[in-house]
């Protein structure tokens, strides 16, 4: 046991702070798209040049500077826009330092690796742990030229981090590499272009609490209604006083419509933004707002009905119930999903997992949820597990982030709290000691299974591993001990089992177990040595 971890304790993750609901925008007449799209690409390009101002700051951003771009812009839109354009700008600038770290861990992960396997001899198996060496010598030169990329890589990315510089493209890297291979993603030049564009637009804005509807730049009244402040160079296209353009759309929103109606009549602050999704051809608005974040319940209190253990897969949720003391409770449960497909079908998936999880949770009357705090940032490198292929492209397209951040919101949205654990030696240690005992003529009981077993009981605090008995020899039960399953501390747990009336057995009569009372009556050598904790006391075996 010297060789494992330390595992951290588990927690009770927080719950979201905001919320996002989205309606389609029905029935929009041709004018309203045109104004929109005049209205997106204007700021769009706006949003472009902050952007690049903003990146060649680099470290060197200050209030000073950003007031500066602000009223750059303000002269050509408004000054609300402006504000949503440079706050905007930032959050993105933050965003590609965060991945521009994240890069810098990858590459220096992949370098240690690599450097590792050269260091062993060919031919050299690995453990568990570790990789061993490479096969052949034409593999073990392959790699030491890559180690030499990687490092090239490496010290560029370093250096960019030092001097603040990142790499941002509005739009997103992987359309605009689309572009030089139209034939293979089956887009024309212009359809290509058209789907750029519409990347590109800005049409969006940070709510004011305090302000008309909350939100003076793109304003919803309580009945749907939409109204654009148009940036000064569009004032022409103005059919409203104050230099406003209303939709003739109104904007409906199932989910969660009461709580937005409330927050629109109080004049609360809500963020809008307009999209265009230019493969269905149809325009969305997206409303959401600030939530003051559910207070975080202590997790003996999560735990007190219990708890379900759930085992992430690649495509399915493997759940079971757990009791107070860590026993599963009826039968496991499986939640299958679809990954294949868009990325809006996987995260449908995704969704409608977690809710037949929700309500059977709700159903069992549990409080608590446990799941595996996975990170699969560190694991993903081909130079650590090499010509596996197919592991790599599970852990890869695990969802595990999206899954995390959605389970949070639902689950909070119902009052049951969600307990992260450490994952290490779950599946092993679920497999080793539950699989097999779990498993009956009726019910094939799976590695993943076992895994959720193992999480639950992590997360109330138990060991993984069952109580076994004692040897079945050389004590003076036998092999009849129990082996419960009592919570560590419980008062009586290393006690002997209750008193039963009526004969132990079938063939001992009534009346003949006189002697039974004090064992040592019977002259059994060594027998008042024996180890404490599994010594049988006097029970008679009749009345």
């Amino acid at each position: 046991m010297g060789g494992l971890r330390e595992l951290a304790a588990p927690f009770v993750t927080p719950g979201p702070t905001g919320v996002a609901v989205r309606a389609r925008l029905k029935e929009l007449a041709v004018q309203d798209a045109k104004v929109l799209a005049l209205v997106g690409a204007h700021l769009g390009s706006l949003a472009s040049r902050d952007l690049a101002v903003r990146c060649r700051e680099g470290l060197e951003h200050s209030a000073e500077t950003w007031a500066v771009r602000k009223q750059a812009l303000t002269a050509e839109s408004s000054s609300r826009w402006a504000g949503s354009i440079t706050k905007a700008t930032h959050d993105q600038w933050a965003l590609a330092r965060r991945g521009q770290l994240a890069h810098i861990q990858g590459l220096d992960a992949g370098v240690r690796a690599l450097a590792h396997r050269l260091s062993l001899p060919l031919g050299e198996t690995g453990s568990k742990r570790a990789p061993g060496g490479y096969r052949t010598r034409q593999e073990w030169h392959a790699k030491t030229r890559r180690l030499h990329l990687l490092e090239d890589r490496l010290d560029k990315a370093r250096a960019d981090r030092e001097k603040g510089v990142v790499h941002v493209l509005r739009g997103g890297k992987k359309l605009a590499r689309a572009r030089h291979n139209l034939q293979a993603t089956g887009l024309s030049e212009a359809a290509w272009r058209e789907r750029w564009e519409a990347e590109r637009w800005f049409l969006a804005a940070h709510g004011e609490s305090g302000k008309r509807f909350g939100n003076e730049t793109i304003r919803v009244n309580p009945d749907g209604e939409i109204s654009i402040k148009l940036p000064a160079p569009l004032a022409q296209h103005a059919n409203a006083p104050h230099c406003r353009y209303i939709l003739t759309s109104r904007a409906r929103f199932a989910y969660r419509g009461c709580e937005w109606a409330d927050r629109v009549e109080a004049n609360r602050a809500i963020a809008y933004r307009i999209h265009f999704d230019v493969t269905r051809g149809r325009w969305y608005l997206t409303a959401s707002w600030q939530i003051p974040p559910t207070k975080t319940i202590p997790l003996t209190t999560a735990l007190a009905d219990g708890v379900i253990g759930v085992d992430t897969n690649d495509d399915h949720l493997a759940a079971w119930r757990l009791d107070t003391d860590g026993n599963p409770v009826g039968n496991p449960r499986r939640f299958f999903f679809d990954r294949s497909g868009t990325s809006q079908h996987r995260d449908a998936q995704v969704r409608h997992a977690l809710t037949r999880l929700l309500n059977w949770a709700k159903t069992c009357g549990v409080k608590a949820i446990a799941v595996e705090n996975l990170d699969f940032a560190a694991e993903k490198t081909r130079e650590k597990h090499g010509r596996n292929k197919r592991f790599r492209k599970l852990i890869s397209s695990m969802p595990t982030g999206r899954l995390r951040a959605r389970l949070t919101s639902m689950a909070d949205a119902i009052g049951i709290a969600v307990i992260a654990v450490d994952p290490a030696y779950t599946s092993r240690w679920g497999a080793q000691h539950w699989q097999k005992p779990l498993t009956t003529k009726n019910r094939k009981t799976t590695r993943h299974d076992a895994a959720a077993v193992a999480i639950g009981r992590r997360a109330q605090g138990h060991p993984i591993r069952r109580r076994t008995a004692p040897p079945p020899h050389d004590r003076s039960d036998r092999a009849g001990h129990r082996t419960g399953q009592a919570r560590p501390g419980t008062p009586g747990r290393e006690e002997t089992r209750p008193r039963v009336p009526g004969p132990r057995t079938r063939s001992v009569p009534p009346g003949s177990g006189e002697n039974a009372g004090d064992q040592n009556t019977q002259h059994r050598s060594g027998r008042s040595a024996e180890h404490d904790s599994w010594q049988q006391d006097s029970l008679p075996l009749s009345l």
